[in-house]
């Protein structure tokens, strides 16, 4: 009777043990896929316009620096990586920010990098593709993408942003529409610029300005 007894409570502690390996090969499965079934991350709503690449430290600085941020500005920016240009803007007294990102991992990251920083009340975190994000409560806009993704978005800053707001952008230019400042940065071996646009007003913006 004693051996029937040591026998069955092997075989209940191998079955426990099998049920755990089980639970564990799972877990450890959804370890690698980053997520588990309760807990999967929004999916990408479209492949991102340009590839994630941080703006350097410095250039940060200066993107903030030609923002001319007063208190009451809402940044928005957009494709915002890490959100390292919003967490820097939203230091500065009264300014709050939004970061917009195609990409819901770079939104997670900007959520971390904001906690770190104890930014986070001050921030609007957005998973979003930047062509439909409501620009309207906007009075900055940063961008760092590429020429013809600048071209594309430059109606709709028009159309949306009001008279007086500020977009600056990393690297690349808008065509036509003159900047109002233009600060050349070094990044690496290559010399570029961040530049300063002010929206003008309505009646100013004419067909040279359409996007075209």
């Amino acid at each position: 009777m004693q051996r029937i007894s040591t026998r069955l409570r092997w075989v209940f502690e191998l079955t426990a043990i099998a049920g755990l390996g089980v639970s564990c090969a799972r877990d450890t499965r959804a370890e690698r896929a980053g997520t588990t079934a309760s807990a999967a991350p929004a999916a990408t709503l479209r492949a991102p316009d340009v590839p994630y690449e941080p703006s350097p430290d410095h250039v940060v600085r200066e993107i903030v620096r030609i923002a001319r941020l007063v208190p009451g500005d809402v940044l928005y920016d957009l494709g915002c990586g890490d959100g390292r240009i919003v967490i820097a803007a939203v230091r500065e007294p009264g300014v709050r920010g939004v970061c917009v990102d195609i990409d819901p991992q770079r939104i997670a990251e900007s959520r971390e990098n904001a906690r770190r920083a104890g930014v986070s009340e001050r921030i609007e975190f957005r998973t979003q593709d930047l062509f439909e994000t409501d620009l309207r409560p906007a009075t900055v806009v940063t961008l760092f993408l590429w020429p013809e993704v600048n071209l594309k978005l430059r109606p709709k800053l028009f159309a949306e942003l009001a008279p007086g707001a500020r977009v600056v952008s990393y690297m690349h230019d808008m065509g036509d529409w003159k900047p109002d400042e233009t600060v050349p940065v070094h990044s690496g071996k290559r010399e570029t610029a961040v530049y300063r646009w002010n929206v003008p007003e309505r009646s100013a913006r004419d067909g040279t300005l359409s996007g075209r």
